[in-house]
């Protein structure tokens, strides 16, 4: 079977896209692992499917490299320039992904995408922002062994692993171990989300401006408080996301 398709990369965080709005794509979880092989495949941290929907602009269906699904931060920015590469949306849009609707919107190669409201108790290390995330703030985080705590930590917990260094009163610096990918990668968009939320009882407040191996992206909410309680609203990830190249490859 050939497939055409185009890669993108958000921050660092690459991907394999695939218009399937025919419906015609079917793959397999080694399909997918084949595909993002960066040896044997076009190589990607993971591979999406664009899809029609019945009523919303499109549906996208998001595989990590391993062929396991979540909901990507940073996948469903590139996903808006690819929809938007495709005529399918012009500066907003509203799509169904992992964890269900969301809108976004497109400014050249910034976009802005909503995720879901998150309700954190003060103290808390894990937070679920679309994918489950383990947070811990560490000091000297360029010299940090990510990879080797990351690995312990996520399979202890089954969840990425974010390690956070508070740099400044509005930045953060963020080093994130990707289950799925099972590894460190240059950015992670739900990572930086959780982040950011996290950072906010460390005195921080919206927006969070967050630097990554792979670029800087900010955050911005609201909140309302209920005691030790916070419930983060009117989430948006914001940052760049790039075409790099397009092609065929045989499955």
């Amino acid at each position: 079977m050939k497939l055409h398709f185009k890669k993108y990369q958000a921050t660092g965080n690459d991907f394999v896209l695939l218009d399937n709005r025919n419906g015609l794509i079917k793959l397999s979880d080694d399909d997918v692992k084949r595909i993002c092989d960066r040896h044997f495949g076009v190589g990607a941290d993971g591979l999406m499917l664009i899809e029609k929907h019945p009523s919303l602009d499109f549906n996208l269906v998001y595989y990590n490299s391993d062929g396991s699904q979540s909901l990507c931060g940073n996948g469903t920015r590139a996903a808006m320039k690819m929809a938007s590469s495709l005529g399918i949306v012009n500066g907003k849009a509203s799509f169904n992904a992992y964890d269900g609707p969301h809108v976004a919107e497109i400014a050249g190669e910034v976009v802005k995408v909503k995720m879901k409201d998150v309700t954190i108790e003060e103290g808390t290390t894990s937070i679920n922002t679309g994918s489950p995330h383990e947070i811990r703030f560490v000091d000297s985080l360029a010299k940090y062994p990510v990879v080797n705590a990351g690995r312990s930590l996520r399979n202890q917990l089954n969840a990425n692993v974010n390690f956070v260094e508070l740099v400044s009163d509005s930045t953060i610096y963020v080093r994130t171990y990707e289950r799925g990918v099972e590894d460190e990668t240059l950015s992670c968009g739900t990572g930086v989300t959780a982040a950011a939320l996290a950072a906010y009882f460390k005195g921080y407040n919206s927006p969070v401006c967050i630097k990554t191996l792979g670029g800087d992206l900010s955050v911005q909410f609201l909140t309302k408080t209920y005691g030790h309680t916070v419930t983060f609203t009117d989430i948006f990830l914001i940052g760049p996301a790039k075409m790099v190249f397009e092609g065929d490859l045989e499955l």
